[in-house]
């Protein structure tokens, strides 16, 4: 019973951090949209991405993206053990000390801001590019401060299993940059984007999480314990994941850092590609692993591995159903790139450069969400050097691979090579989890996958015939041409995949039209597909 409640929870705040992620990526799409409007795949664009580099750094050193992993076992040990007082004590210390660590690291970078900049994106030879990320990287700094202390005040709400207040952060977020370009571009062009990403982070990440964690008795104490056995402790935890290279973060820089030696606007164009495919990889493992990761911490802490295994193979299971979705996505490439983006600056020549991206991305889309999953379950157990020694090594053995398909092949083999460096890591590290933890059900987690692989093609090939036909009759260069087609083919791909799910009897594929449409189908799957394929055998 106690399992079934923890899969319910897991299912409740799977959805609430899902519709959050989807809201937020939905957003997220048209914040892209804006800055393609008014920059195109230009220099300016370039450059505002450039800008990300060093906070995108700062942050992952101070681990604002690992709070909730590293911290939440830490204080959810003290509210099992009812010690909640001496729980925010630590809270407080860890702020305290890692956020003054902070500040400093804010005031080194903005003061070596060129320098840096110059160190990460190498290629850039245009003086009023460079100026102009360097100014950027100077206004977006800053921010990292209000994602830090924000990072602390949600782990303290997803300890205590809240997470609505957490999961409006992004959206806010989002709408500052998109409000910011809308009000201050015509001004002062891409900077005004960036002056939307600094309000963004004060506002929804620290602002809001405040107020929420207040309302929730959180105390704070005004003190610096560096001998603490919790902040060593922490620490500890934390320090493989700040020097560690997962693949997720490498993939930002190093689309920036290749990107740099290429043509002007391939790094705009390589990132609305990347944006498009985050979408799936927000909506099915971000989402999912947030929600999930407070269970596993749970489970971990109960030292219950079997439950853990199986809470895991199961989520992965879902995760590779991004597979024919991605599949969908290659297909419609091109429709998907005119609709969201082709406005304004980002003419038709634009939409063929970064729909000609947008297939080598999603082949790895499935293993950007896979790979997020599995690290967490190694967090779960409070093992962060292992993953972080490993993708780190990935990422340098990929670093020579990238390069030599960048010179072959240009942005899209950047884009390639991101994706089979990710994919080889996803299940190489599932693989050592599996022995670690005997996970005797992988071989179905397996067989899961190779069963999703060949339906996926199956309807891709089905898929790509319909758009091959509708695109001599409809002009998918225009927007409504774009519009109706995939609003076919998408239509068709939701009939075939709820076929296929009946058919080869794939019950997570049903599960998840159950949860959309209501659809009762999983629990009389032989009565349905008898009525529906009569012909069919038992």
């Amino acid at each position: 019973m106690a399992n079934k409640n923890i899969l319910k929870k897991v299912g409740i705040a799977s959805f609430i951090m899902m519709a959050s992620v989807f809201a937020s990526r939905i957003i997220g799409v048209f914040r892209e949209m804006t800055i393609a409007g008014m920059g195109g795949i230009k220099a300016s664009v370039d450059a505002y991405q450039i800008a990300f580099i060093i906070p995108e750094i700062l942050n992952h050193v101070v681990a604002s993206g690992f709070l909730s992993i590293t911290f939440i076992p830490i204080f959810a040990h003290y509210l099992s053990s009812d010690r909640e007082n001496e729980g925010y004590r630590v809270f407080s210390i860890i702020m305290n000390g890692f956020g003054l660590l902070l500040l400093c690291f804010i005031l080194i970078t903005w003061i070596w801001a060129p320098e840096l900049v110059h160190m990460f994106a190498p290629g850039i030879q245009d003086p009023d590019t460079f100026a102009l990320a360097v100014k950027m990287t100077r206004i977006i700094i800053p921010a990292q401060f209000f994602f830090f202390t924000g990072g602390l005040l949600m782990a303290i709400q997803f300890a205590n299993e809240k997470f609505l207040i957490p999961a409006l952060a992004p959206l806010i977020y989002n709408v500052a940059i998109i409000l910011g370009g809308l009000i201050l571009a015509p001004f002062m062009g891409m900077e005004g984007f960036a002056w939307g990403v600094l309000a963004g982070a004060f506002l929804g990440n620290f602002v809001l999480q405040l107020i929420a964690a207040k309302k929730m008795g959180v105390r704070y104490y005004p003190i610096l314990s560096f001998n603490h056995p919790d902040l060593i402790k922490y620490i500890l935890l934390t320090l493989p994941l700040m020097i560690g290279l997962t693949m997720t973060f490498s993939t930002e820089i190093l689309l920036k850092f290749f990107g740099s030696y290429l043509n002007e606007g391939s790094i705009a164009a390589m990132n609305y590609a990347l944006r498009v495919m985050f979408i799936l990889v927000g909506l099915f493992g971000q989402a999912i692993g947030v929600a999930s990761y407070p269970f596993m911490a749970q489970l971990a802490q109960k030292g219950d591995l079997f439950e853990l295994n199986n809470l895991l193979n199961k989520t992965l299971k879902f995760i590779f159903l991004v597979i024919p979705f991605s599949v969908l996505f290659i297909v419609l490439s091109h429709e998907i790139v005119t609709i969201l983006f082709q406005r304004g600056q980002f003419d038709a020549k634009a939409s063929l450069v970064t729909a000609g991206i947008l297939p080598f991305f999603m082949v790895g889309a499935f293993a950007f969400a896979a790979q997020n999953i599995v690290s967490r379950g190694y967090y779960a157990i409070q093992n962060t050097v292992f993953p972080a020694i490993f993708t780190s090594l990935c990422v340098i053995i990929s670093f020579p691979f990238i390069f030599l398909l960048m010179k072959t092949f240009g942005p899209r083999g950047v884009a390639f090579g991101l994706s089979i460096s990710v994919i080889i890591q996803a299940f190489v590290l599932f693989e050592c989890w599996s022995k670690k933890s005997l996970n005797s059900e992988k071989k179905q987690v397996y067989l899961f996958f190779l069963k999703v692989i060949p339906i996926s093609l199956m309807i891709g090939a089905i898929l790509f015939i319909s758009a091959f036909i509708l695109r001599n009759f409809i002009d998918q260069a225009t927007f409504s041409g774009s519009l109706i087609i995939a609003g076919i083919v998408g239509i068709e791909f939701l009939f075939l995949f709820y076929l296929t799910g009946i058919v080869f009897k794939v019950s997570e594929i049903l599960i998840v039209y159950e949860n959309i449409f209501n659809l009762k189908v999983t629990r009389n799957l032989k009565v349905t597909r008898k009525r529906i394929f009569p012909w069919m055998k038992k």
